[in-house]
């Protein structure tokens, strides 16, 4: 059984692995790079190589509700979408809250974690560090590696004919911060991801001219949803889950295509996905629709060849004037500090069982946490990581052996659809429910539906048809929460709380109930004139 555990990196899934740890009476040392916690989250004004970089505008994708840890909810009156100063120090008190401050050692770098000679027998690993000049090497019963996969630009030059004849500025998305630089400029985006996007978004206030290049569109979705409700808190449900895990991929896939056009008709702004199949992530923008129908972001194809000062357009008749070339290309992800016998990149991932132990180790003592792409929050989805290895790591949960967990990553490496339900054919990418709900069995911590449904029916009704948030993950097993149903009863007071801050006089009830009533007797007697 693991003792001493080494966590690298002290962004979201460190410090959730950090607490699991001390949960179960590990213990833990974080090595963190920089000065500071929060990987992702903490801006700076610039790029930090080997941590991840934002600029100064980002707000969360994922509400609140729907991205916190799941015995730690946001403060109330935090927005529903949080900025990342505000996300920042939510993980602050997080980190504060339950004492995690002393198991990180700050400006440490990780230089090299391999076996130890014994391996076989004891599974134990080297950690050299570095900390202000000085190498030093300790000894871990286990690893969590916790770096992210946003930390190495992907920039595919040579798949831009005359880039390097272009006499404007270029660069990747990763260096991006203010849109200051941008003003009175013809700027060019190429890549339409959330970064991307954003960035063409934050442009178009400032620039001459804003153009957006995708290759095979995507669907774009606003962070508001029915009613105003918050996107993830009505679209991430285990009711809805189990509707479109139900209907064959074509019907699901339309329904979903439906459902995003009902904002707009992405056709008729040029941004329809190509493969509607394959499920993409979608961009989340409330915005863009906007600048578009005003003209401020152009919408255009891929690049066909950049020239001195402008680039030509596949499919287009004339080059455009282009001042500044923004490549929101994306990122790839490595393991400087691993040998590739013990964690080998290909084609966008890696092999690892569930997405977190590397299938082929005899000894299962080192885990990846966040590696992975779910359509949902990534905070709840490494803590469940988190907490499952660590059960792992402790000898009280036993992996199939080596053979086993070989053949069921190449199995998942092939990407064979089921035939139902939305297609995650992406490297990474996973269905946030039922990834979540795999590994909870794996420790006795998923909720018991049935078993709720006749002992608190309230709850369960509330677990099944409202948001899948992360504190139904503490409801039972390790690390149960006794204020996880309270936490579940009152999730949606918490997001009118942030937006309901004038009090209004509401409409009486009455006549808008008359109306369903209505509504409802007019079925029955449709249904009754059918099968008359």
């Amino acid at each position: 059984m693991a003792r001493r555990v080494a966590v690298v990196g002290a962004g979201v899934s460190g410090l959730a692995s950090i607490k699991c740890c001390l949960e179960e009476g590990l213990q833990p040392t974080c090595f963190e790079r920089s000065h500071d916690l929060g990987g992702l989250w903490r801006f700076t004004e610039h790029v930090e190589e080997g941590r991840a970089s934002l600029y100064k505008s980002v707000v969360s994708n994922s509400c609140k509700e729907m991205s916190c840890y799941s015995d730690f909810p946001f403060p109330e009156d935090y927005p529903n979408y949080v900025p990342n100063s505000q996300f920042l120090e939510y993980l602050k008190m997080y980190a504060n809250r339950f004492n995690l401050l002393k198991c990180i050692q700050f400006e440490t770098t990780v230089c090299s974690v391999t076996k130890c000679p014994d391996f076989a027998t004891s599974g134990q690993w080297e950690v050299v560090t570095l900390h202000e000049g000085k190498q030093s090497s300790a000894i871990f019963d286990a690893v969590m590696v916790c770096t992210g996969y946003l930390t190495t630009p992907y920039l595919p030059l040579d798949s831009f004919p005359g880039i390097h004849t272009f006499k404007g500025q270029y660069f990747h998305s990763r260096q991006y911060k203010y849109p200051d630089m941008f003003k009175d400029k013809r700027v060019l985006v190429v890549g339409m991801g959330n970064s991307g996007t954003d960035i063409a978004v934050e442009a178009s206030h400032v620039a001459k001219k804003v153009f957006l290049s995708t290759t095979g569109g995507a669907w774009v979705m606003s962070r508001i949803s029915d009613s105003g409700n918050p996107w993830d808190m009505v679209f991430t449900t285990r009711f809805r889950n189990m509707l479109r895990n139900a209907l064959p991929t074509p019907v699901a896939s339309w329904l979903l295509a439906r459902k995003m056009n009902s904002w707009f008709n992405h056709a008729n702004y040029g941004l329809v996905p190509e493969d509607r199949v394959q499920l993409r992530e979608p961009v989340i923008n409330d915005d863009l629709p906007g600048c578009i129908i005003t003209g401020r972001v152009q919408i255009k194809p891929s690049i066909r060849e950049v020239r001195e000062n402008s680039v030509l357009f596949s499919h287009a008749p004339r080059e455009e004037p282009i001042d500044i070339i923004v490549f929101a290309t994306g990122y790839t992800f490595a393991f400087p500090f691993l040998d590739e016998s013990v964690v080998k990149v290909e084609a966008g991932q890696a092999s690892l069982y569930k997405y977190v132990f590397p299938a082929h180790l005899q000894k299962p003592t080192l885990a990846v946490i966040g590696l992975i792409k779910p359509f949902g929050s990534m905070i709840p989805t490494g803590e469940v990581q988190a907490r499952w290895a660590v059960q792992v790591l402790k000898g009280l949960n036993t992996l199939p052996p080596p053979s086993l967990r070989v053949k069921e990553v190449e199995e998942r490496k092939q990407n064979k659809p089921s035939g139902f339900g939305l297609c995650y054919c992406k490297a990474l990418q996973s269905d946030y429910i039922a990834y979540v709900d795999e590994l909870l069995t794996g420790i006795n911590a998923k909720p018991r539906l049935f078993a709720l449904l006749l002992t608190d029916p309230r709850l369960a009704l509330a677990i099944f048809f409202g948001p899948c948030s992360s504190y139904q993950f503490r409801l039972t097993g390790p690390g149960k929460w006794e204020g996880a149903r309270n936490a579940i009863l009152t999730q949606w007071d918490r997001t009118l709380k942030a937006t309901k801050t004038r009090t209004v006089q509401e409409s009486p009830p009455s006549f808008e109930s008359f109306l369903k009533l209505l509504s409802f007797l007019a079925l029955l007697v449709a249904l009754f004139l059918i099968f008359l």
